[in-house]
């Protein structure tokens, strides 16, 4: 037998929504009926209301009842006519009647409400048979001084309410008691429900979120109680399946007379059908021990002085509340385990006698079912030796199976890091200090949650893993810490260079604390990191900042470990020191933030990647939207759009080459209509870390171990292979084929169009899940590892998760066609909506001066014309070739925000010279959308129109080498029908 994925998710998998709905029947109001001489004697100066508080409070329990008092029966009824109460406990002496014709009268106006009786003693029962009925009455207790009691009566009635969904709904367990006393379940209750409580709060400690704390509250076993033969066979019969033991005297009525061993007849037919259901037989009579070893139950009596203790021995040893004890056949000791990580280290060295012993009692699954683990207790308690080979397999699926529930428990949980144990093979998320996670790492927060909570994705794709890398995130709270050591706030302000701020956090101080967290964390981490921003700002809905800080990437392999400790804090210095450079100050401003509003936390996260050669990389790695802004043919918007490279995916989200694809449409490739397309438009080159380098980075947002390399210098390199097809220049075709020879071309033909794995089919998946999880249109960044050994497999990785910002079309503005001849500029791929006549600018390239050789000084030229209209809040339109913010200068103009911070609407030209796609998967791109700038783009040889002449003609304010600058005096209408994708800009405001 062997562990199946999809069978381990089933296992794993905890449907929240589930546990949220267990316990929905409170006890929220009670109304106490008594004299004021009852309630003088029980509370003894203390109101019940506040001892019930105080229980409640004291126990970590949820929102504690309502008590509403009355010393008068017929107050009482008048209470009852005009308010909802889940409860009446009455006293044995009222005012106006006594308390079983208060019940009859209770009963007539509300059948369905418990009506308790709360004495004093028996003789207040006005009956010589303490087990004789009371009209009206439901259950009697007895008060002896114990304030515990007043929880049970209120836990008691609540589990009665709830039992039978929450059983059917979570198969929560069921704990029977079967007792005919009222003096002795009143004292057992509060006895049952204390070890309970004890059991709940020893759990809690293991619990790693509130989530999963609650889930822990709301699982408790129910205790029911039953005072007759005919009740206790109804229960047991009815929740057999839930059953975690049965507690019962020995001497109760059964057909209606007192039975001297209805207990012994009851738990002998209990032990026949349930050979390991744990049983306890009271008796008041000592002799009869000798009865429950012949059953063979557990023994309690009734009068011994010990009694608390033997019934918390019984609850520890017997009902797996405490630790879990590995004995051998004889009774030996083999091991002990006090939660689920001990449980598994012990599996692993118990004897093999010990292990079939507890496999066959059924005790492990009662323990594991009381760490609330419902789904790993039901798979352990179906296990059965003949069902594998030997011993040794069924250790090992044991093991197996607890491990990665473990390790499933983890999906987007945010756990505290603790240095003490800390352990990287159960790592998922950890936070270093009590601040935000800030934006990008709640990404990966809840990208780790939705996943844990949807194993559809392992059914649907079982052959491929999905999964968030493993990250520890230094909260904002750590930056501040550092600020505030080394008075680096100032730096907040204007007038400090990107290599002035980057110099003096290079020389700050970690915090002592924060040094031996991340030195235990690199212990136990042997692979690869990435050092991300995850600022307070970032990734939010409308201003993303996405993309302006810096990332580090760490081969972590240094022989010296104190070496690869200064690694990684040079490079967590070097992202927080990019939170005050001048590109993220001029976006703050851009979006009337301030930068000193600005905190950074930072994640340090496995790299996704694989090891070939001297070079660390992902096979694939790229973004995917949920939103296409430019469908072409049987597209829509809704279907998506996948940019994604081989490597890295650094020139995806700066504007490089890459393959783009529909994951809806992954056959139209409109891009690559010919040969000669492909040829001239695949990437050529990847990037990849380059391992067993130790320089450290010199200059603000350099990373000197990112190399990029020739696609045909890592030819013997599996997902180089396998991404790329052949040129045949004979026949001048590309074949999809390893043994080809030729030039090799990045076309991920086996991926997309053969789906080996099925990359479109999850990809589509992925952006719909996280499309309704977020609530709208979203964008993702992922690595993808291909399997060499299962061309089917791959394992996945979500790497970010942030919103895009899509205008709606009640913005929209109608275009007339008058409109749209009279217009300087028409396009049919535009971003935005409505319309915009407040620019009077006009900045753009000369065509006739423009060499791609010269875009990143035409960068710098645009910010010292930016910096001047900035100052005058003069917005202005852009317009220049190729793929505005792009990292690749041969693809259009390396703008960083610091060169555009007061643009108003910017035109992308597509023509000979540069043939770049939309930039649409950038991180410039999601800026842009996010601030609503109009983004525009015109393509020669098409419909789209720019009239040159006209833009010349206008007065010129200032001309450079390559730019010039001019000024329409009656202003630049912009109108974007985003339905159509459609612009026009004219010249001077219509009327």
């Amino acid at each position: 037998m062997k562990l199946d994925e999809r069978e381990l998710s089933r296992v794993a998998v905890l449907d929240f929504r589930a546990f949220l709905e267990l316990m929905a029947n409170k006890v929220n109001e009670i109304l106490l009926v008594s004299s004021s001489y009852d309630a003088f004697i029980i509370e003894e100066d203390v109101t019940l209301a506040s001892r019930i508080v105080s229980e409640y409070s004291g126990l970590s329990l949820s929102q504690p009842p309502r008590v509403t008092r009355t010393s008068s029966a017929l107050h009482a009824l008048d209470l009852l006519a005009g308010k909802k109460f889940d409860l009446v406990i009455t006293m044995p002496h009222l005012e106006d009647m006594d308390a079983a014709r208060f019940g009859e009268r209770v009963k007539r106006l509300h059948p369905a409400l418990p009506v308790y009786l709360l004495a004093h003693g028996l003789r207040s029962l006005r009956t010589a048979d303490e087990n004789a009925d009371l009209p009206g009455i439901d259950k009697v207790f007895i008060w002896s001084g114990n304030a515990d009691l007043l929880l049970s009566i209120i836990k008691s009635t609540e589990d009665v309410l709830n039992v039978q969904h929450d059983t059917r709904r979570a198969h929560v367990c069921v704990l029977i008691l079967v007792e005919d006393s009222p003096l002795y379940y009143s004292r057992l209750l509060p006895v049952f429900y204390k070890q309970i409580v004890r059991q709940i709060q020893n759990v809690l400690e293991c619990g790693v979120n509130e989530e999963e704390r609650l889930l822990i509250m709301r699982t408790r076993p129910k205790i029911l109680l039953a005072r007759t033969f005919e009740e206790a066979a109804s229960l047991y019969e009815t929740y057999r399946e839930n059953l975690l033991g049965v507690i019962s005297d020995t001497r109760f009525p059964k057909d209606g007379r007192l039975h001297r061993e209805a207990g012994v007849e009851l738990l002998s037919r209990v032990r026949r059908e349930m050979p390991h259901l744990p049983l306890l037989l009271m008796s008041s009579e000592s002799s009869n021990g000798h009865k429950a070893r012949g059953i063979p139950a557990a023994f309690l009596d009734k009068n011994s002085p010990g009694l608390v203790e033997e019934v918390q021995d019984f609850f520890l040893e017997r009902l797996g509340f405490g630790e879990f004890v590995f004995r051998t056949p004889d009774g030996a000791v083999a091991g002990r385990a006090d939660r689920l990580r001990t449980l598994e280290e012990q599996l692993a060295v118990i004897p093999e006698e010990s292990l079939l012993l507890h496999i066959d009692k059924k005790d492990l699954a009662n323990w594991v079912m009381m760490r609330s683990e419902i789904p790993l207790a039901t798979a352990i308690r179906a296990l059965r030796p003949e069902l594998f080979q030997n011993v040794r397999e069924l250790r090992g699926y044991l093991i197996g199976l607890i491990h990665f529930v473990r390790k499933w428990r983890q999906k987007g949980v945010v756990a505290g890091f603790n240095r003490k144990d800390f352990k990287q093979d159960l790592l998922s998320i950890a936070k270093i200090g009590s601040g935000s996670l800030g934006g990008k790492a709640r990404g990966l927060a809840f990208m780790s949650s939705v996943l844990g909570e949807n194993g559809a994705l392992v059914e649907r794709f079982p052959e491929c893993s999905v999964e968030v890398p493993q990250t520890v995130v230094l909260a904002t709270d750590v930056f501040e810490e550092f600020l505030a050591l080394n008075g680096l706030r100032r730096l907040a302000g204007d007038g400090f260079s990107d290599a002035e701020v980057a110099e003096a956090f290079r020389k700050g101080k970690m915090p002592p604390a924060i040094v031996k967290d991340l030195g235990k964390f690199l212990e136990e981490v042997g692979y690869p990191l990435a050092v991300r921003s995850s600022s307070l700002l970032e990734d939010a809905q409308f201003q993303p900042y996405a993309g302006l800080y810096d990332t580090v990437m760490l081969p972590n392999d240094h022989p010296d470990a104190d070496e690869r400790l200064g690694q990684l804090l040079d490079a967590i210095k070097q992202v927080y020191a990019s939170t005050w450079f001048q590109s993220p100050k001029a976006f703050a401003r851009s979006t009337a933030g301030h930068a000193q509003d600005e905190a950074m936390a930072v994640a340090v996260q496995q790299i996704a990647g694989e090891r070939h050669g001297d070079h660390f990389y992902p096979s694939i790695a790229g973004v995917a939207q949920s939103h296409n802004y430019y469908p072409v043919s049987r597209m829509r918007p809704g279907d998506g759009i996948a940019h994604m490279v081989i490597g890295f995916g650094k020139p995806v989200v700066e504007g490089g080459v890459s393959f783009r694809f529909s994951p809806r449409h992954p056959k139209i490739l409109p891009q690559y209509a010919s040969v000669a397309d492909m040829l001239a438009n695949t990437q050529r080159e990847f990037l990849s870390l380059r391992l067993g380098g130790a320089e450290r980075a010199a200059n603000p947002g350099e990373d000197v171990r990112l190399e990029r390399r020739n696609i045909h210098d890592a030819l013997g390199d599996y997902p180089v292979m396998a991404c790329t097809s052949a040129y045949d220049p004979a026949d001048n075709r590309i074949r999809d084929s390893f043994e080809a020879s030729g030039p090799r071309v990045a076309m991920f033909s086996r991926v997309v169009q053969h789906g080996l794995p099925p990359l479109p089919e999850l990809l589509s998946s992925l952006l719909e899940l996280f499309r309704k999880k977020a609530g709208c249109e979203v964008e993702l960044e992922f690595a993808v590892n291909l399997r060499r050994e299962n061309p089917r497999g791959c394992a996945f990785y979500l790497l970010q998760v942030r919103p895009m910002a899509i205008d709606t079309d009640r913005f929209d503005a109608e275009i007339t066609p008058e409109e749209r001849a009279g217009a300087f500029l028409c396009s049919r791929l535009a971003l935005g909506s409505g319309r915009r006549d407040d620019i009077r600018d006009i900045v753009f390239v000369k065509p006739e001066a423009f060499d791609p050789a010269d875009t990143a000084s035409i960068a710098e030229e645009i910010g010292a014309v930016n910096a001047a209209l900035s100052a005058e809040r003069r917005p202005y339109l852009l317009i220049g070739p190729g793929r505005w913010g792009t990292s690749d200068r041969w693809l259009g103009i390396p703008v960083q925000w610091r060169h555009i911070s007061g643009v108003g609407a910017i035109v992308e030209c597509r023509n000979a010279l540069i043939k770049a796609d939309p930039s649409q998967g950038t991180h410039f791109f999601q800026n842009i959308t996010s601030l609503g700038i109009p983004y525009v783009t015109v393509s020669d040889g098409t419909e789209d129109r720019l009239d040159w002449r006209r833009i010349e003609s206008l007065p010129v304010l200032g001309e450079g080498r390559r730019l010039k600058h001019v000024h329409a005096r009656q202003g630049v209408t912009i109108k974007i029908d985003s339905r159509r994708s459609a612009c026009v800009m004219t010249l001077g405001t219509p009327e």
